[in-house]
């Protein structure tokens, strides 16, 4: 026990410690686990290697958790409708890759059954690895992240019809590895007839089954979750629901998870495909929710755990004892994977900044690495000897991964926005109002004008958007419209007004002062984020600032003062008086505000701001009184 606690406090104090430092360096917390990993193991000994390995069978409930809560977020109508990207990019990857890995592993001799093992097994790439750091740096909804995403959720699946292809390619087994296996089974049949026992047998009887014996076991897994996941689980969940204790919900999760491990261990496969198959099925539940919120504290926890074992799992002594081999094998690979992820990026019309994120983020192995190889040796298809480089090598390989993605971070602030634009459309239209920007804001906006008889011409640097318009006949231009060339073709000298409802606000407040140089009289209506982004603007020269969220919350603001009993009148009354008030407010704030000084440092600005809100509540109260006194009765009034 004393153990145990020793290690849990040494893990969790490594973390604590190399976590927060590593993102304060801008790192990213994957690098930080990594790093402690290697300090408490190799360099500081405070793990030793078999420790590690079952402290890691341990940690990988978090890419089984990880996995788990992937497929819950796709529904098998999703996996339907992303098809195209999944068969065409994920699947173009997996098999480019296989076949140029396996190419260069004959190169050096290597029979091509196992070369084509371990092609398949460098074809994947680490979900866990990517998935967190995509989220942490707000990566995940760019052309780049998805794509990414896609191809990770391609090879996650891939991994099912590849173990069960892998014992199809064993090697004929020596006299020595027969004698092996005799021995290591009479020693088990001496041990106590427990369940560990039982489970021991088990899996031993899968392992001497033929190879399409294991194949058609791997397959009966398969099939057994999936049918388990739509005809068990929902009596299973509304049973407990009654039950209406929330530590059951979460047991029942966590029995969710934990029971697929345990059968997919027991038939030598990954218990993280089998949650995400899981998570697939029960993707349309109406638990879905429920199992998320009881799962994902556990997964944060343990996929932090997961990466300080890879760190700590290096063995440093076969590394030191062929480290130029092991090294450059690490490299070739990310290098050999990197390049056909920059052509696939490129075929699939991905640039600028958004290729070198798909190329970089996915050019290591991945942690279905470690589980092919172990599989592979266990099946004879890949000899034990060779078993160690690879297993070094993916770990290598992942880490460097977060090195990459500062990388990324290195050449995206050396792309100019424009090379990634495509080639913008010739504009041959023009009209009295230009909308620069077609994302959610502009929409509404151009649906309005348009419909009310008014000329619009549309510019946006988002291809897929002006298709979508086009696609519902509004005709768009394809270009970035903080282009000089691009604005004077569209007409601005002409327009009256000019709407700028770009996503960026950088890119929005330089666009509203190069229209209002080169056109003073021009009406701008320009999109605000917040209130310091409204200020801007006003320097700026635009004449109308709408805050993004500002209209829509004071409606939201109104529905609630509807139901604490005001009036449907009295509400909307109260609404335009802190409309009004706060247009007053914002010019007033807005010739004290100075961008040199932050908000919370400007005495003038938070002085003003006090009294301005205030006068606000005063105002309000008054008027509500006010309200009350004109609806009582004549006799009241009277009295009063």
């Amino acid at each position: 026990m004393e153990g145990f606690l020793f290690q849990a406090s040494i893990f969790l104090a490594a973390a604590v410690i190399a976590v927060p430092l590593a993102a304060r360096l801008g790192l990213g917390s994957v690098l930080g686990y990594l790093a402690a990993g290697i300090v408490i193991g190799p360099v500081l000994g405070f793990v030793a290697g078999h420790e590690t390995e079952e402290l890691q069978h341990f940690a990988e409930f978090g890419v089984v958790m990880m996995l788990f809560l992937i497929g819950l977020e796709l529904e098998p109508r999703a996996l339907w409708d992303m098809r195209h990207r999944l068969i065409g990019l994920g699947g173009l990857q997996i098999g480019l890759t296989t076949a140029a890995v396996m190419a260069g592993t004959m190169v050096l001799g290597i029979n091509w059954s196992v070369a084509l093992a371990i092609g398949l097994v460098f074809a994947l790439s680490s979900t866990a690895i990517v998935l967190q750091t995509l989220s942490e740096k707000g990566l995940m909804q760019t052309g780049g992240g998805r794509s990414a995403f896609s191809v990770l959720l391609t090879q996650d699946i891939a991994v099912i019809p590849m173990l069960a292809f892998i014992p199809l390619l064993a090697l004929p087994k020596t006299p020595d590895m027969i004698l092996g296996e005799t021995i290591k089974r009479a020693r088990e049949g001496d041990a106590p007839a427990h369940a560990e026992g039982a489970h021991e047998a088990a899996a031993s009887f899968i392992q001497s089954l033929p190879g399409w014996g294991v194949t058609l076991v791997t397959l009966g897994a398969v099939a057994a979750i999936i049918l388990t996941g739509i005809y068990l689980t929902h009596p299973v969940f509304r049973y407990i629901h009654h039950a209406r204790l929330r530590e059951m919900s979460t047991a029942l999760a966590l029995l969710i998870v934990v029971g697929i491990a345990f059968l997919m261990n027991l038939v030598g496969l990954s218990p993280a495909l089998g949650a995400f198959l899981a998570g697939v099925v029960l993707a349309s539940s109406e638990f879905r929710h429920e199992l998320e919120s009881d799962i994902e504290p556990f997964k944060g926890l343990l996929l932090g755990l997961f990466f300080i074992t890879v760190g700590a799992g290096i063995n440093f002594t076969i590394l030191f004892g062929s480290f130029f081999t092991i090294i450059g094998l690490s490299l070739a690979v990310i290098i050999l994977k990197g390049g056909i992820l920059y052509i696939l990026g490129r075929i699939f019309s991905l640039r600028g900044r958004n290729l070198w994120l798909f190329t970089l983020s996915l050019a290591q192995a991945g942690e279905f690495g470690f589980v092919l190889i172990s599989f592979s040796g266990q099946q004879n298809v890949i000899p034990r000897a060779m078993t160690e480089t690879l297993l070094l090598v993916v770990a290598i390989s992942m880490l460097i991964t977060p090195l990459l993605f500062i990388l990324y971070d290195w050449l995206s602030h050396r792309i100019d926005e424009s090379s990634e634009a495509q080639e913008p459309d010739e504009i041959d239209a023009r009209g009295p109002v230009i909308i620069a920007g077609i994302g959610r804001f502009g929409q509404v906006v151009n649906r309005l004008v348009r419909s009310s008889g008014f000329d619009t011409v549309v510019l946006d640097h988002d291809l897929s958007a002006i298709q979508r318009m086009r696609r519902f006949g509004i005709k768009g231009f394809l270009g970035d419209p903080s282009r000089p060339e691009l604005l004077h073709a569209a007409g601005l000298k002409e327009a009256k007004v000019l709407v700028v409802a770009l996503d960026s606000p950088e890119a929005t407040t330089r666009l509203v002062a190069f229209a209002r140089r080169e056109r003073p009289d021009l009406h701008i209506v320009a999109r605000a984020r917040d209130r310091t982004h409204v200020f801007r603007l006003y320097q700026a020269g635009a004449d109308d600032i709408v805050r993004e969220l500002f209209d829509s919350s004071l409606r939201a603001g109104r529905y609630v003062l509807e139901n604490m009993g005001l009036s449907e009148f009295e509400a909307s009354e109260l609404e335009k008086t802190f409309y009004k008030h706060d247009r007053h407010s914002v010019r007033e704030l807005a010739a004290l505000w100075n961008p040199e000084v932050p908000t919370v440092e400007n005495a003038a600005y938070i002085s003003r701001a006090k009294e301005l809100e205030s006068e606000l509540q005063t105002m309000l109260l008054s008027q509500l009184e006010e309200s009350a006194a004109n609806d009582l009765p004549d006799k009241d009034k009277e009295g009063a």
